[in-house]
C-alpha cells in the first residue's frame, strides 16, 4: 500500500458518492431532510464507550453530583458543533484544510501530531468498548472482540464510499439502538428526582471528582468530531434554491436534534448508575460490573446495556477512522489507504487488550487524554470562524466568539488544574 499526495479541491467528498442531485428544485420539507445527518454522525462520538465508562463511574462514585457536568458539556458540544458545521458550510473546506492554509507550517505540524494522538486515544476507547460488549454477549475474548470491532468499522466506512446518505443511515440506526437501550434501562430503575435536581448545581468533591469531570468533558466534547463535522458539511451537495443562511438554519436544527438526543443518553447513563449503584455495597468498577448489576434487575436490562455498548463501539469506531482520514488529508494533503489507516490506529487498542490492562480504567484515562486535545481543535476553530475573510456572510457575531472563547478558557483552566493536582498527588 502506498501513501499518495493529494491536492484538496474546494469540496472534498472523502471518497463518498453524492446521493442527491443539486439541479432539481425541491420543496422546503425535502430541503430540511437533505440537510439532516452530519450532526447525527458526529453525535455518535458523544455516546461512545468512553461516555459509558466515565458516566457510569461518575454516577456510581458520586451519585448525582456531576449531573451538571453532563448538561454543561452538552451545551458546549452544541456550540462547538454548530461552529464547525458552519465553517464547512461557509468555506467548502474542513477545519484541518483551513488551518493548513492560514497557520504557519510549524503550527500545522504540531496540530497534526496532537490530532493523531487524539485519534489513537479515540480508537482505544471505541475498540475496547466493542470488545467488552462482544465478551458480555457472546463470551468472546477481548482481543478477538477488538479485532472484530475494527473489522466492522471498516465495513461501515465502505458504505461511505458508496454514498454519504447510506453511511448516515447506518450510523443513525446504531444511534437508535443506543438510545432505545438506555430508555429501557432507565425505565427499570428508581431515580431520586430531588437528588437529581440538586445535581444540576455545580460542585466537586475532591480531585478525583475533577478527574472524572474532565473525563466526562473529554468524552462529551470529542476533538476528532470537531474536525469531522466540518468535513461532513463541506461534502454536502449544495442546493442552489437554498441560501447560505437557510442552509445554516438547517444545520443548526441538525445540531440541536442530534446533540440533544446524545445529551439525554448521557444523562440517562449517570442517572442509572446513581440510582442503581451509588451507596451500594456492590458498586461496580468496570463495565462488566455494570452489566452484572443490571442483570440483577432482569435479563432484558442487561441485554439492552450490552447491545447499546456494542452499537456504540461499532459506530464510533467507524466514525473515528473517518475523522482520522480528514485529519491526515487536511493537515498533510496525504491520503492513506483505509486499511493501513485502520491498522495504525487499531494497534494501540489491541496491545492494551492483549497485555491485560483493565479495559474500563483505560477507557476513562483515554477520555482525559481527549479532553487535553479539545483546545487544539477549539482555539483554531474560534480564530477562523471570527474572520470575515474566511467565513464571508457567516462570520461569527461578537457574542458567539466571546462564548467560544470562554468555553476554551474554561477547558484549558480545568486541564491545567487537573495537571497540578495530579502532580501534587504524585509527589505526595
Amino acid at each position: 500500500m502506498t501513501v499518495e499526495r493529494v491536492r484538496m479541491p474546494r469540496r472534498t467528498e472523502l471518497g463518498a458518492t453524492p446521493d442527491v442531485s443539486a439541479s432539481t428544485p425541491r420543496p422546503p420539507w425535502m430541503r430540511r431532510l437533505l440537510h439532516l445527518g452530519p450532526a447525527f454522525v458526529a453525535a455518535i462520538a458523544y455516546v461512545d464507550p468512553g461516555n459509558f465508562a466515565t458516566n457510569f463511574s461518575a454516577g456510581s462514585e458520586y451519585g448525582y453530583l456531576l449531573l451538571w457536568v453532563i448538561v454543561a458539556a452538552n451545551l458546549v458540544a452544541m456550540l462547538i458543533q454548530a461552529l464547525t458545521a458552519k465553517l464547512g458550510l461557509a468555506t467548502g473546506h474542513n477545519l484541518c484544510e483551513i488551518s493548513r492554509e492560514q497557520f504557519p507550517r510549524r503550527v500545522v505540524w504540531g496540530l497534526w501530531v496532537q490530532a493523531e494522538l487524539v485519534a489513537m486515544a479515540t480508537d482505544l476507547a471505541e475498540v475496547i468498548g466493542g470488545a467488552i460488549a462482544l465478551n458480555l454477549l457472546f463470551g468472546l475474548p477481548l482481543l478477538h472482540g477488538g479485532v472484530i470491532t475494527g473489522a466492522v468499522a471498516f465495513v461501515l466506512l465502505g458504505l461511505h464510499t458508496r454514498g454519504y446518505r447510506r453511511f448516515e443511515v447506518a450510523v443513525g440506526g446504531l444511534f437508535a439502538v443506543i438510545a432505545i437501550g438506555f430508555l429501557v434501562d432507565l425505565s427499570r430503575v428508581d431515580v431520586d428526582a430531588p437528588a437529581a435536581v440538586a445535581g444540576l448545581v455545580p460542585g466537586f468533591a475532591g480531585t478525583e471528582s475533577v478527574l472524572l469531570a474532565t473525563g466526562i468533558l473529554g468524552a462529551t466534547v470529542m476533538p476528532h468530531v470537531i474536525y469531522l463535522h466540518s468535513a461532513l458539511t463541506q461534502s454536502r451537495v449544495p442546493l442552489p434554491e437554498a441560501s447560505q443562511r437557510e442552509r445554516l438554519r438547517y444545520q443548526r436544527v441538525d445540531v440541536v436534534l442530534a446533540m440533544g438526543l446524545a445529551g439525554l443518553v448521557n444523562l440517562s447513563m449517570l442517572l442509572i448508575a446513581a440510582a442503581l449503584f451509588h451507596g451500594s455495597t456492590t458498586r461496580p468498577d468496570t463495565l462488566e460490573g455494570v452489566y452484572a448489576g443490571l442483570a440483577s434487575i432482569d435479563r432484558i436490562a442487561a441485554l439492552a446495556f450490552a447491545l447499546a455498548l456494542l452499537a456504540s463501539g461499532l459506530a464510533s469506531s467507524g466514525v473515528g477512522t473517518l475523522a482520522g482520514q480528514v485529519v491526515l488529508q487536511g493537515y498533510l494533503r496525504r491520503r492513506v489507504p483505509l486499511l493501513l489507516r485502520r491498522a495504525l490506529t487499531l494497534t494501540p487498542a489491541l496491545i492494551v487488550l492483549a497485555v491485560g490492562v483493565d479495559p474500563t480504567q483505560a477507557l476513562v484515562l483515554s477520555q482525559v487524554v481527549l479532553s487535553f486535545g479539545i483546545p487544539f481543535a477549539l482555539v483554531p476553530l474560534i480564530l477562523l470562524t471570527r474572520r470575515s475573510d474566511v467565513m464571508g456572510e457567516l462570520t461569527n457575531r461578537p457574542l458567539t466568539t466571546l462564548a467560544g472563547g470562554v468555553v476554551a478558557a474554561v477547558i484549558i483552566a480545568l486541564n491545567l488544574f487537573l495537571l497540578v493536582q495530579l502532580a501534587v498527588s504524585a509527589v505526595g
